[in-house]
């Protein structure tokens, strides 16, 4: 039987979160028990990038195709892109979690903080060279400026050299989901990028850009999650 291709990004959405939320009960992951510190950061990291993907959809920098979704728009995006900063963090988080109860990641220091001058040095620059391309710009500078904020320690619950492993971990999940967002293994792309607005450069079908931006999108939430979850903490034991 055929599945009608308007369920496709729902679908999406729905693979990317249902055996994590399933797994989140496991008695040696408890992840239900952090929802606490989840469901904040969640809502936070959302104001944030609905807000943008609002005015990105306004003026042009990306669109959705009717084909691949429901129909059923909220402030001019649809449904499944609301879903999307909801599913796609529950996964992330989860497995961030998880990869935090059993892995230590000693000594990884170093890496983070070579990692995030790394960055803060080349998307910068990048931007900079193509300020007309909104989504690269913007995106780019953003993310800078939030690992700035961490390089210097405005943020200090997330160690960034275990966060950057985990999160190439976490590409692997993200080319099959972005990749058929974008147009990979289906007839056409479910979201539709202005090439006006990118530098161009595909992973599979998926823009350089979209990296960056997860990993700006993931950061946050973890950032805020890990806030709370040390706030409470501290606030249990006083």
């Amino acid at each position: 039987m055929m599945i009608d291709p308007s369920y496709t990004y729902l679908l999406v959405n729905a693979g990317s979160f249902i055996i994590p939320f399933i797994f989140s009960f496991h008695p040696k992951l408890d992840f239900y028990k952090t929802w606490k510190a989840f469901f904040p950061a969640v809502i936070i990291t959302s104001i944030v990038f609905i807000s943008w993907d609002i005015v990105f959809t306004a003026i042009g920098i990306w669109s959705f195709n009717e084909r691949y979704v429901l129909g059923i728009n909220v402030m001019g995006i649809p449904l499944e892109e609301w879903l999307f900063f909801f599913c796609i963090p529950y996964a992330s988080v989860f497995t961030y979690h998880c990869f935090k109860l059993f892995f230590k990641f000693e000594d990884l220091k170093r890496v983070g903080s070579l990692t995030s001058i790394i960055l803060m040095v080349i998307l910068p620059i990048i931007a900079v060279a193509f300020i007309d391309r909104l989504y690269t710009s913007i995106t780019f500078l953003a993310t800078s400026l939030f690992l700035l904020a961490h390089y210097y320690g405005l943020f200090v619950y997330v160690k960034l050299g275990r966060f950057y492993v985990i999160y190439l971990i976490l590409l692997i999940p993200f080319l099959i989901t972005n990749g058929i967002l974008t147009g990979s293994w289906i007839e056409d792309a479910v979201v539709k990028y202005n090439p006006a607005h990118n530098l161009g450069i595909r992973i599979l079908t998926i823009p350089i850009e979209d990296s960056v931006y997860g990993l700006f999108l993931i950061l946050m939430n973890v950032t805020i999650y890990e806030a709370i979850l040390k706030f409470t903490q501290n606030k249990m034991t006083t």
